[in-house]
């Protein structure tokens, strides 16, 4: 178990939590920080939009 603070982002409220209190279902995470976790839609936006790049660049090969 790690003594530092971890931050999840609720997908179903939207808020940052610290420590992981509601289901998994519902959070992403952990983060290091809450300013990461309050950026977490956006990050994630951010990597499938690259990955579906790399994806249709691999298909056009």
């Amino acid at each position: 178990m790690t003594t530092e603070q971890q931050y999840w982002y609720n997908t179903e409220t939207g808020e940052v939590e610290e420590g992981r209190r509601s289901s998994w279902t519902h959070l992403m995470g952990p983060y290091a920080s809450r300013a990461e976790a309050q950026q977490a839609l956006d990050s994630a936006k951010s990597r499938n939009e690259s990955w579906e790049q790399d994806d249709e660049e691999w298909r056009n090969k």
